[in-house]
């Protein structure tokens, strides 16, 4: 929930300056790191996923090598993202459909959270390797230490020292840095360092580096759907108009407050279910998954609920611009659909990337962007009509729900 909650206390800041435009800017921005990060997450679900096969068969060395391997190609992915951000902003901005004015402020927050990739990445790669470990208090102490001290800059930067979208962009960089001290203490304090010389000289087998990296372009491509989904959505957001993408931005606070929150139950179904296979003990994974499931769905409803029996309350927390969240209210009611559906996906998402059948899950994600979200979004676009634009983010959800869960009952008899 730390995740989301940092995300939604900057719109909170930002939504309570005198010009939207910072708020505008800023979420504009938000689409490039939605493609530069999120969709780098394959290194945390990929670590996690071999982590906890290794856990489960009781692989020591297994464990740390899946820490080293995914680490070194995080960090280079990493500088790579630091040599070449230049082109990437230019780019990205000629892309997105924003207006001049807003793109400024938007420019202003991306060169301010660039410079944290490396943290990013190599986070990413730290989450998943304890979340595979069931090393569960260090995942929650790294992410309270990098959102905390997120919210703590925000207050500096942008309500006492002026920086607004810069400030909120340099708040996320310092943040990072912060959460990945904690994650590096963390390993340090872990690591058996008798097992160093020895796990050194297989870094490199490159039968296990395909076979990981094959999983982990998989898990690659499922995020890169998602995203691309989102940045679609906001993207036409923007495009309808500073309103539309304002108010759509503050609904979208509220679903990726549940759906990272509900993403956490994803991550140790994916863990247990890993470890699971790796002991053999194929029997627990149907339970784990419809335990899974109806507490997604509970937690989904509630923040859909919430949201939709207390507007006013909610949306009057992220903005004082009364024209803004008074507007909100007529696209409210998408949530609880949207947000049940993902709900569902994401367990069987967990199921899947737990026993590593990456192709499934890719295929799945594809077909959900392709056939759920492409032709609504098309329309939405052409009628200019922001309920079915809302609409195609909830046909993603449902088709991905739908092409995961017609599979599970193969991938258990498989087993």
């Amino acid at each position: 929930m730390m995740v989301p909650l940092a995300g939604i206390v900057d719109t909170a800041f930002l939504g309570h300056l005198a010009d939207i435009r910072h708020l505008a800017g800023v979420i504009l921005a938000s689409i490039l790191f939605d493609y530069l990060y999120r969709i780098l997450k394959f290194f945390r679900n990929g670590t996690n996923a071999i982590t906890a096969q290794a856990v489960g068969e009781n692989d020591e060395k297994g464990i740390l090598l899946a820490l080293l391997r995914s680490g070194l190609v995080a960090l280079a992915i990493a500088v790579i993202i630091l040599i070449v951000q230049y082109p990437i902003q230019k780019l990205g901005f000629v892309i997105l459909a924003g207006s001049s004015d807003v793109e400024v402020f938007g420019i202003d927050y991306f060169n301010a959270r660039i410079w944290a990739a490396p943290a990013v990445l190599l986070n990413f790669v730290l989450i998943g390797w304890f979340l595979g470990r069931e090393m569960n208090v260090l995942v929650l102490l790294i992410s309270f230490v990098g959102n905390a001290s997120n919210i703590v800059l925000d207050y500096f930067m942008i309500s006492r020292w002026g920086w607004a979208s810069a400030g909120a962009g340099l708040a996320t960089c310092l943040s990072q840095y912060l959460a990945l001290l904690v994650g590096l203490i963390g390993v340090g304090l872990s690591l058996r360092s008798n097992l160093l010389p020895a796990v050194f000289k297989d870094i490199f087998d490159w039968q296990a580096l395909k076979a990981s990296v094959v999983l982990k372009s998989n898990i690659l491509i499922r995020y890169l759907a998602m995203i691309t989904a989102y940045s679609i959505f906001t993207n036409l957001s923007a495009a309808m108009g500073n309103e539309v993408i304002a108010e759509n931005g503050l609904l979208l606070q509220i679903v990726l407050l549940s759906q990272f929150t509900v993403n956490g139950i994803g991550l140790t179904t994916q863990s247990l279910i890993g470890n699971f296979k790796g002991k053999k003990e194929t029997e627990q994974m149907m339970p784990l998954l419809q335990v899974s499931i109806f507490t997604g769905v509970l937690i989904a409803s509630i923040f859909a609920s919430v949201s939709i029996l207390f507007p006013q309350t909610i949306f009057g927390i992220l903005t004082n611009h009364s024209d803004i969240s008074k507007s909100v209210l007529t696209y409210r009611d998408w949530l609880l659909p949207l947000l049940t559906c993902g709900a569902i996906a994401f367990m069987f998402e967990g199921y899947t990337v737990g026993l590593k059948e990456g192709t499934r899950l890719r295929n799945s994600a594809l077909i959900a962007l392709g056939l759920g979200f492409a032709p609504v979004a098309g329309i939405a676009w052409y009628l200019q009509n922001n309920h079915l634009l809302w609409l195609s983010l909830t046909s993603y959800m449902a088709t991905l729900m739908i092409a995961l869960g017609v599979q599970i009952p193969r991938m258990q008899s498989k087993l």
